[in-house]
Protein backbone atom coordinates (compact mmCIF):
# COMPACT_ATOMS: atom_id res chain seq x y z
CA UNK A 1 0.00 0.00 0.00
CA UNK A 2 1.27 3.24 -0.89
CA UNK A 3 2.08 6.52 1.43
CA UNK A 4 0.03 8.86 1.62
CA UNK A 5 1.54 12.07 -0.63
CA UNK A 6 -1.21 15.01 -0.38
CA UNK A 7 -0.67 15.51 3.60
CA UNK A 8 -1.67 19.27 5.16
CA UNK A 9 1.51 20.12 4.95
CA UNK A 10 2.66 19.27 1.55
CA UNK A 11 -0.13 20.53 0.42
CA UNK A 12 0.81 23.74 1.79
CA UNK A 13 4.20 23.82 0.50
CA UNK A 14 2.69 23.14 -3.02
CA UNK A 15 0.62 26.74 -2.65
CA UNK A 16 3.56 28.68 -1.09
CA UNK A 17 5.93 27.22 -3.87
CA UNK A 18 3.41 28.46 -6.69
CA UNK A 19 3.09 31.84 -5.33
CA UNK A 20 6.66 32.17 -4.95
CA UNK A 21 7.26 31.41 -8.47
CA UNK A 22 4.31 33.40 -9.41
CA UNK A 23 5.37 36.60 -7.98
CA UNK A 24 9.07 35.71 -9.94
CA UNK A 25 7.43 34.81 -13.42
CA UNK A 26 5.09 37.92 -13.55
CA UNK A 27 7.92 39.52 -13.88
CA UNK A 28 10.83 37.44 -15.90
CA UNK A 29 9.76 38.33 -19.13
CA UNK A 30 8.86 41.78 -18.38
CA UNK A 31 11.88 42.81 -16.92
CA UNK A 32 13.99 43.32 -20.54
CA UNK A 33 11.45 45.80 -21.16
CA UNK A 34 11.43 47.74 -17.76
CA UNK A 35 15.22 47.80 -18.38
CA UNK A 36 15.02 49.34 -21.74
CA UNK A 37 12.24 51.85 -21.59
CA UNK A 38 12.82 53.17 -18.33
CA UNK A 39 16.44 53.49 -17.89
CA UNK A 40 17.38 52.68 -21.69
CA UNK A 41 19.57 49.57 -21.32
CA UNK A 42 20.81 48.11 -24.28
CA UNK A 43 20.80 44.22 -24.75
CA UNK A 44 24.40 43.52 -22.89
CA UNK A 45 23.88 46.14 -19.88
CA UNK A 46 20.51 44.46 -19.49
CA UNK A 47 21.84 41.10 -19.63
CA UNK A 48 24.72 41.91 -17.49
CA UNK A 49 22.07 44.05 -14.84
CA UNK A 50 19.67 40.94 -14.93
CA UNK A 51 22.48 38.28 -14.18
CA UNK A 52 23.10 39.90 -11.05
CA UNK A 53 19.77 37.76 -9.14
CA UNK A 54 21.18 34.72 -10.25
CA UNK A 55 24.43 35.47 -9.35
CA UNK A 56 23.67 36.15 -5.58
CA UNK A 57 21.72 33.62 -5.71
CA UNK A 58 24.30 30.98 -6.58
CA UNK A 59 27.37 32.84 -4.45
CA UNK A 60 24.52 32.25 -1.34
CA UNK A 61 23.41 28.85 -2.13
CA UNK A 62 26.11 26.45 -0.57
CA UNK A 63 26.28 28.75 2.22
CA UNK A 64 21.84 28.39 2.95
CA UNK A 65 22.24 24.34 2.30
CA UNK A 66 24.57 24.25 5.29
CA UNK A 67 22.52 26.16 7.34
CA UNK A 68 19.80 24.25 6.49
CA UNK A 69 21.01 21.13 7.30
CA UNK A 70 23.03 22.80 10.56
CA UNK A 71 20.07 24.17 12.31
CA UNK A 72 16.24 24.30 11.73
CA UNK A 73 14.89 24.65 8.60
CA UNK A 74 11.78 26.50 8.43
CA UNK A 75 12.82 29.52 10.35
CA UNK A 76 15.27 30.06 7.63
CA UNK A 77 12.72 29.63 5.06
CA UNK A 78 10.11 31.47 6.77
CA UNK A 79 13.00 35.03 6.94
CA UNK A 80 14.08 34.79 3.66
CA UNK A 81 10.41 34.41 2.07
CA UNK A 82 9.71 37.59 4.10
CA UNK A 83 12.92 39.18 2.55
CA UNK A 84 12.09 37.73 -0.91
CA UNK A 85 8.64 39.33 -0.95
CA UNK A 86 9.38 43.01 0.41
CA UNK A 87 11.83 43.18 -2.02
CA UNK A 88 9.15 43.53 -4.88
CA UNK A 89 8.33 46.45 -3.00
CA UNK A 90 11.36 48.03 -2.91
CA UNK A 91 11.30 48.37 -6.70
CA UNK A 92 9.04 50.27 -7.05
CA UNK A 93 11.11 53.14 -5.31
CA UNK A 94 13.90 52.39 -7.56
CA UNK A 95 14.91 55.25 -9.46
CA UNK A 96 18.55 54.57 -11.06
CA UNK A 97 20.31 51.81 -12.82
CA UNK A 98 22.57 51.25 -10.00
CA UNK A 99 19.82 51.35 -7.26
CA UNK A 100 17.93 48.65 -9.32
CA UNK A 101 20.82 46.37 -9.73
CA UNK A 102 21.60 46.88 -6.04
CA UNK A 103 17.99 45.25 -5.06
CA UNK A 104 18.38 42.16 -7.64
CA UNK A 105 21.12 41.34 -5.92
CA UNK A 106 19.61 41.63 -2.13
CA UNK A 107 16.59 39.29 -4.08
CA UNK A 108 19.14 37.13 -5.81
CA UNK A 109 20.25 36.05 -2.17
CA UNK A 110 17.00 35.92 -1.13
CA UNK A 111 15.74 33.72 -3.84
CA UNK A 112 18.56 31.50 -3.40
CA UNK A 113 18.04 30.72 0.64
CA UNK A 114 14.06 30.30 0.02
CA UNK A 115 14.55 28.04 -2.63
CA UNK A 116 17.09 25.44 -1.09
CA UNK A 117 14.50 25.82 2.29
CA UNK A 118 11.58 25.32 -0.23
CA UNK A 119 13.28 22.20 -1.61
CA UNK A 120 14.98 20.73 1.52
CA UNK A 121 11.66 21.05 3.17
CA UNK A 122 8.93 19.37 0.83
CA UNK A 123 11.62 16.45 1.29
CA UNK A 124 11.04 16.44 4.88
CA UNK A 125 7.10 16.52 4.91
CA UNK A 126 6.48 13.84 1.66
CA UNK A 127 7.42 9.26 2.00
CA UNK A 128 10.61 8.47 0.91
CA UNK A 129 9.25 5.62 -1.08
CA UNK A 130 7.40 8.68 -3.29
CA UNK A 131 10.11 10.83 -3.87
CA UNK A 132 10.57 10.93 -7.36
CA UNK A 133 6.95 11.71 -7.70
CA UNK A 134 6.53 13.80 -4.56
CA UNK A 135 8.97 16.35 -6.18
CA UNK A 136 7.56 16.48 -10.07
CA UNK A 137 4.36 17.70 -8.54
CA UNK A 138 6.16 20.19 -6.20
CA UNK A 139 8.22 20.81 -9.64
CA UNK A 140 4.13 21.21 -11.00
CA UNK A 141 3.57 24.16 -8.97
CA UNK A 142 6.36 26.35 -10.66
CA UNK A 143 5.43 25.12 -13.67
CA UNK A 144 1.69 25.87 -13.66
CA UNK A 145 3.13 29.51 -12.39
CA UNK A 146 5.07 29.34 -15.32
CA UNK A 147 2.32 28.86 -17.54
CA UNK A 148 0.59 31.56 -16.62
CA UNK A 149 2.64 34.04 -15.35
CA UNK A 150 4.53 35.36 -17.79
CA UNK A 151 1.67 35.63 -20.12
CA UNK A 152 -0.25 37.73 -17.61
CA UNK A 153 2.89 40.17 -16.87
CA UNK A 154 2.98 40.12 -20.65
CA UNK A 155 -0.57 41.40 -21.19
CA UNK A 156 0.03 43.40 -18.61
CA UNK A 157 3.06 44.98 -19.22
CA UNK A 158 0.69 46.24 -22.31
CA UNK A 159 -2.23 48.21 -20.15
CA UNK A 160 -0.69 48.57 -17.19
CA UNK A 161 2.83 50.40 -15.45
CA UNK A 162 5.59 48.54 -14.26
CA UNK A 163 4.68 49.49 -10.63
CA UNK A 164 1.22 47.48 -10.98
CA UNK A 165 3.23 44.29 -11.78
CA UNK A 166 6.11 44.86 -8.86
CA UNK A 167 2.80 45.43 -6.64
CA UNK A 168 1.30 42.10 -8.16
CA UNK A 169 3.91 39.75 -7.16
CA UNK A 170 4.50 41.14 -4.04
CA UNK A 171 0.55 40.14 -3.18
CA UNK A 172 1.31 37.15 -4.85
CA UNK A 173 4.14 36.05 -2.56
CA UNK A 174 2.53 37.95 0.23
CA UNK A 175 -0.25 34.70 0.10
CA UNK A 176 2.92 32.87 -0.08
CA UNK A 177 4.14 33.54 2.81
CA UNK A 178 0.91 33.23 5.21
CA UNK A 179 0.99 29.29 3.24
CA UNK A 180 4.52 28.92 4.39
CA UNK A 181 4.12 29.78 8.08
CA UNK A 182 1.25 27.07 8.61
CA UNK A 183 3.41 24.29 7.21
CA UNK A 184 4.29 21.74 9.94
CA UNK A 185 8.23 19.91 9.74
CA UNK A 186 8.57 17.46 12.21
CA UNK A 187 11.35 18.18 15.05
CA UNK A 188 14.62 17.02 13.75
CA UNK A 189 16.74 14.66 15.68
CA UNK A 190 19.68 16.15 17.58
CA UNK A 191 22.79 15.57 15.61
CA UNK A 192 26.57 17.22 15.95
CA UNK A 193 26.75 20.12 14.09
CA UNK A 194 28.53 19.65 11.14
CA UNK A 195 32.39 21.00 11.19
CA UNK A 196 33.00 23.46 8.42
CA UNK A 197 34.42 21.73 5.74
CA UNK A 198 33.93 21.58 1.28
CA UNK A 199 31.55 18.49 1.40
CA UNK A 200 29.03 20.93 3.68
CA UNK A 201 28.91 23.32 1.56
CA UNK A 202 29.04 21.30 -2.27
CA UNK A 203 28.20 17.85 -2.61
CA UNK A 204 31.29 16.44 -4.11
CA UNK A 205 29.79 13.54 -5.62
CA UNK A 206 27.33 15.85 -7.50
CA UNK A 207 29.74 18.04 -9.15
CA UNK A 208 29.94 15.80 -12.66
CA UNK A 209 26.20 15.97 -12.49
CA UNK A 210 26.24 19.84 -11.48
CA UNK A 211 28.65 20.45 -14.63
CA UNK A 212 26.13 18.24 -17.22
CA UNK A 213 22.90 20.48 -15.53
CA UNK A 214 25.03 23.98 -15.86
CA UNK A 215 25.43 23.12 -19.76
CA UNK A 216 21.77 22.63 -20.16
CA UNK A 217 20.64 25.69 -17.62
CA UNK A 218 22.63 28.11 -20.41
CA UNK A 219 20.47 27.69 -23.11
CA UNK A 220 17.32 27.36 -20.76
CA UNK A 221 18.59 30.99 -18.82
CA UNK A 222 18.57 32.30 -22.52
CA UNK A 223 15.59 31.09 -23.34
CA UNK A 224 13.37 32.35 -20.88
CA UNK A 225 14.89 36.09 -20.17
CA UNK A 226 15.08 37.02 -24.50
CA UNK A 227 12.80 34.50 -25.94
CA UNK A 228 9.63 37.73 -26.09
CA UNK A 229 12.20 39.62 -27.66
CA UNK A 230 13.23 36.49 -30.09
CA UNK A 231 9.75 36.48 -30.80
CA UNK A 232 9.26 39.88 -31.84
CA UNK A 233 12.41 39.99 -34.18
CA UNK A 234 10.84 37.07 -35.59
CA UNK A 235 7.40 38.38 -36.07
CA UNK A 236 5.68 35.51 -34.37
CA UNK A 237 1.87 35.78 -35.05
CA UNK A 238 1.05 35.02 -31.14
CA UNK A 239 1.71 37.02 -27.88
CA UNK A 240 5.13 35.71 -26.97
CA UNK A 241 3.41 34.78 -23.29
CA UNK A 242 1.76 31.36 -25.21
CA UNK A 243 5.26 30.63 -25.52
CA UNK A 244 6.20 30.38 -21.65
CA UNK A 245 2.22 28.81 -21.80
CA UNK A 246 3.09 26.02 -24.21
CA UNK A 247 6.13 25.74 -22.01
CA UNK A 248 4.89 24.82 -18.98
CA UNK A 249 2.05 22.61 -20.62
CA UNK A 250 4.96 20.37 -21.46
CA UNK A 251 6.88 20.21 -18.42
CA UNK A 252 3.83 19.97 -16.16
CA UNK A 253 2.66 16.82 -18.57
CA UNK A 254 5.58 15.45 -18.24
CA UNK A 255 5.59 15.24 -14.32
CA UNK A 256 2.22 12.70 -14.93
CA UNK A 257 5.06 9.82 -15.97
CA UNK A 258 8.53 10.98 -15.49
CA UNK A 259 8.82 11.12 -11.40
CA UNK A 260 7.07 7.72 -11.46
CA UNK A 261 9.58 6.55 -13.51
CA UNK A 262 12.56 7.69 -11.57
CA UNK A 263 11.48 6.04 -8.58
CA UNK A 264 11.20 2.41 -10.71
CA UNK A 265 14.80 3.15 -10.71
CA UNK A 266 15.14 4.69 -14.32
CA UNK A 267 16.86 7.99 -13.53
CA UNK A 268 19.67 7.59 -15.65
CA UNK A 269 17.85 7.08 -18.84
CA UNK A 270 15.28 9.64 -18.19
CA UNK A 271 17.94 12.28 -17.91
CA UNK A 272 19.66 11.53 -21.20
CA UNK A 273 16.24 11.01 -23.33
CA UNK A 274 15.21 14.33 -21.69
CA UNK A 275 18.71 15.81 -22.43
CA UNK A 276 18.58 14.85 -26.10
CA UNK A 277 15.09 16.07 -26.78
CA UNK A 278 16.53 19.44 -25.42
CA UNK A 279 19.21 19.57 -27.94
CA UNK A 280 16.62 19.10 -30.98
CA UNK A 281 14.62 21.92 -29.25
CA UNK A 282 17.55 24.36 -29.53
CA UNK A 283 18.57 23.36 -32.85
CA UNK A 284 14.44 24.51 -34.11
CA UNK A 285 14.74 27.67 -32.38
CA UNK A 286 18.42 28.41 -33.78
CA UNK A 287 16.10 27.79 -37.54
CA UNK A 288 13.75 29.97 -36.83
CA UNK A 289 15.33 33.12 -38.23
CA UNK A 290 16.04 30.62 -41.44
CA UNK A 291 12.50 29.63 -41.39
CA UNK A 292 11.33 33.29 -41.48
CA UNK A 293 13.59 34.53 -43.64
CA UNK A 294 12.73 32.01 -46.19
CA UNK A 295 9.44 30.43 -45.21
CA UNK A 296 7.39 32.79 -43.03
CA UNK A 297 4.15 30.66 -42.51
CA UNK A 298 6.38 27.57 -40.77
CA UNK A 299 7.77 31.03 -38.28
CA UNK A 300 5.49 30.89 -35.59
CA UNK A 301 4.38 26.51 -35.86
CA UNK A 302 8.06 26.08 -35.20
CA UNK A 303 8.46 28.90 -32.63
CA UNK A 304 5.37 27.41 -30.71
CA UNK A 305 6.46 23.29 -30.95
CA UNK A 306 9.97 23.98 -29.53
CA UNK A 307 8.19 25.72 -26.32
CA UNK A 308 6.20 22.34 -26.16
CA UNK A 309 8.74 20.43 -26.37
CA UNK A 310 11.28 21.79 -24.60
CA UNK A 311 8.86 21.96 -21.95
CA UNK A 312 8.81 17.82 -22.02
CA UNK A 313 12.50 17.60 -22.16
CA UNK A 314 13.30 20.13 -18.92
CA UNK A 315 10.24 18.64 -16.93
CA UNK A 316 11.57 15.47 -17.52
CA UNK A 317 14.89 15.94 -16.64
CA UNK A 318 14.11 18.58 -13.49
CA UNK A 319 12.03 15.71 -10.72
CA UNK A 320 15.22 13.26 -12.00
CA UNK A 321 18.21 16.01 -11.71
CA UNK A 322 16.76 16.31 -8.18
CA UNK A 323 16.47 12.81 -7.19
CA UNK A 324 19.95 11.98 -8.14
CA UNK A 325 20.88 14.73 -6.01
CA UNK A 326 19.48 13.21 -3.19
CA UNK A 327 19.88 9.95 -3.77
CA UNK A 328 23.83 10.85 -3.84
CA UNK A 329 23.67 12.36 -0.07
CA UNK A 330 23.49 11.12 3.60
CA UNK A 331 20.06 12.94 5.21
CA UNK A 332 22.34 14.69 7.06
CA UNK A 333 23.57 16.74 4.06
CA UNK A 334 20.23 16.39 2.37
CA UNK A 335 20.56 20.43 2.26
CA UNK A 336 23.66 20.58 0.61
CA UNK A 337 22.64 18.31 -2.17
CA UNK A 338 19.55 20.41 -2.84
CA UNK A 339 21.39 23.43 -2.27
CA UNK A 340 24.03 21.76 -5.28
CA UNK A 341 21.74 20.77 -7.37
CA UNK A 342 20.35 24.35 -7.80
CA UNK A 343 23.36 26.23 -7.83
CA UNK A 344 24.46 23.92 -10.69
CA UNK A 345 21.45 25.27 -12.50
CA UNK A 346 21.57 29.31 -11.06
CA UNK A 347 25.38 29.09 -12.79
CA UNK A 348 24.07 28.31 -15.84
CA UNK A 349 21.28 30.77 -15.95
CA UNK A 350 23.71 33.36 -14.78
CA UNK A 351 25.78 32.13 -18.15
CA UNK A 352 22.87 32.50 -20.13
CA UNK A 353 21.78 36.14 -19.12
CA UNK A 354 25.35 36.89 -19.75
CA UNK A 355 26.48 34.93 -23.07
CA UNK A 356 22.60 35.45 -24.40
CA UNK A 357 22.81 39.06 -24.32
CA UNK A 358 26.03 39.78 -25.58
CA UNK A 359 25.97 36.54 -28.58
CA UNK A 360 22.00 38.27 -29.51
CA UNK A 361 23.80 41.84 -29.90
CA UNK A 362 26.85 40.76 -31.85
CA UNK A 363 26.06 37.33 -33.61
CA UNK A 364 22.20 37.20 -33.48
CA UNK A 365 19.76 35.31 -31.19
CA UNK A 366 20.05 32.31 -33.96
CA UNK A 367 23.96 31.72 -33.00
CA UNK A 368 22.83 32.07 -29.23
CA UNK A 369 20.97 29.11 -29.30
CA UNK A 370 23.27 27.05 -31.63
CA UNK A 371 25.34 27.50 -29.10
CA UNK A 372 22.54 25.91 -26.31
CA UNK A 373 22.38 23.15 -28.87
CA UNK A 374 26.20 22.42 -28.73
CA UNK A 375 26.08 22.91 -25.09
CA UNK A 376 23.28 19.83 -24.59
CA UNK A 377 25.29 17.62 -26.94
CA UNK A 378 28.19 18.07 -24.89
CA UNK A 379 26.47 17.23 -21.30
CA UNK A 380 24.75 14.24 -23.05
CA UNK A 381 28.19 12.96 -23.68
CA UNK A 382 29.25 13.46 -20.50
CA UNK A 383 26.33 12.30 -18.78
CA UNK A 384 26.13 9.26 -20.41
CA UNK A 385 29.83 8.34 -19.65
CA UNK A 386 30.80 9.74 -17.02
CA UNK A 387 27.69 10.45 -15.01
CA UNK A 388 25.42 7.79 -15.32
CA UNK A 389 28.08 5.29 -14.53
CA UNK A 390 29.01 7.21 -11.48
CA UNK A 391 25.43 7.53 -9.96
CA UNK A 392 25.13 4.13 -10.67
CA UNK A 393 28.44 2.81 -8.83
CA UNK A 394 26.99 5.01 -5.78
CA UNK A 395 23.66 3.26 -5.36
CA UNK A 396 25.08 -0.08 -5.49
CA UNK A 397 27.48 0.69 -2.86
CA UNK A 398 25.81 3.40 -0.29
CA UNK A 399 25.50 2.22 3.19
CA UNK A 400 23.11 5.04 4.37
Amino acid sequence: MKEKLFNRSYILILAANFLLYMGFYLLLPVLPFYLSEVFSADNSTIGAALSCYTIAALVVRPFSGYLLDAFARKPLYMLAYTIYMLVFGAYIGAFCLAMFVAMRIVHGAAFGTVTVGGNTIVIDVMPSSRRGEGLGYYGMANNIAMSIGPMIGLFMHESFSFNTIFLCSFISCAVGLIAASMIKTKPREKVARPPISLDRFILVRGLGAGLTLMLLSIPYGITTTYIAMYGRQLGVEVSSGFFFTLLALGIASSRIFSGKLVDRGHTVGVILSSIAMATIVFILLSMCGFIADNAPFGTTPVFLASALLMGISYGTMFPAYNTLFVNLAPNSQRGTAVSTYLTSWDCGIGAGLLTGGYISQHLGFEMAYATGATLSVISFIIFRFVVGPHYKRVQATKSW
